[in-house]
């Protein structure tokens, strides 16, 4: 018999659920035991006479540790080193985290070197059930998986910086959209073109020159935010407060744009750079 010992009785109880939902057969059950044997203390036996239960056995281990633990590991470290207590706040960095486990922020990702996480648990995992039929699972995490949790907490400690770079982010914004709805407009439909660059139209579709757009800028925007805002294009838009922007470009993803959408909101209008030239030669 192989035999995994949990001192937490809710981990057995989510590892053996998480076994039979995966495997969806009633022979399973038959070769393996939920051996429950106080308030504490839990056990997982598992028939090591049946090969592929085994393999199956160390495969729903690996997802447990991925899909399961993982999160309880973030959010311990989250409240234990960096006192993290909000459920809120925490699912915010947790977010964060997640998003670079799934591949979706190489900004990011590229800050962590040489963590192939499934790969490290599996191997462990693997060492473990070859060298000991009979182990703890808290055991296991403590020594085996050290330097992987040492790894976990790069993980955290990014996450972190990020959200603090949002919430800076968040507040920024709602400082400039506190400042935009004080003023009143200096030109009603404004026209943005981003091709090469960023070029002023007026509603005529004149071009607005840089040294009158210089002229236009609000000096309080600079002074009192001086590392943050973007003289060349936000400083304009934010001191001519145009009541639209149709903003006309071809790459709708861009950071420039997301700032000015996030900032102006229901002002903007996106359009195709096509179809600005079309309006302009229409007029011209």
């Amino acid at each position: 018999m192989a035999e995994i010992t949990f001192l937490n009785k809710e981990d057995a109880n989510q590892f053996h659920n998480y076994i039979q939902k995966q495997l969806h057969s009633m022979v399973f059950d038959k070769k393996m035991i939920l051996l429950l044997e106080d308030e504490n203390k839990a056990k997982v036996k598992i028939d090591k006479g049946v090969q592929e239960i085994l393999e199956a056995c160390k495969k729903a281990f690996l997802q447990f540790i991925i899909k399961i633990k993982l999160n309880d590991w973030f959010k311990l470290i989250l409240k234990e080193q960096y006192f993290y207590e909000d459920e809120d706040e925490q699912l915010q960095i947790l977010d964060i985290v997640q998003s670079i486990l799934d591949g979706n922020r190489n900004d990011l990702e590229s800050l962590i070197h040489d963590l192939n996480m499934n790969k490290q648990i599996e191997n462990a995992i693997s060492q473990m059930f070859e060298e000991s039929r009979t182990f703890s699972f808290d055991s296991f995490v403590r020594f085996r998986m050290r330097p992987f949790m040492e790894k976990l907490e790069k993980f955290v400690e990014i996450s972190i910086d990020e959200y603090k770079m949002e919430q800076e982010y968040q507040m920024f914004i709602q400082t400039l959209r506190q400042f935009l709805a004080e003023r009143a407009p200096k030109i009603n439909h404004l026209h943005l073109l981003m091709e090469d660059g960023v070029t002023f139209y007026d509603e005529q579709y004149y071009e607005i020159r840089r040294a009158e757009l210089v002229r236009m800028i609000d000096r309080r925007l600079i002074s009192n935010h001086p590392v943050y805002i973007d003289s060349v294009t936000i400083a304009p838009l934010l001191s001519i407060a145009p009541s639209t922007i149709y903003l006309y470009t071809d790459d709708y993803e861009q950071p420039l744009v997301r700032t000015i959408l996030n900032i102006f909101e229901e002002r903007v209008q996106l359009k195709e750079m096509a179809e600005f030239y079309q309006n302009r030669t229409a007029l011209f």
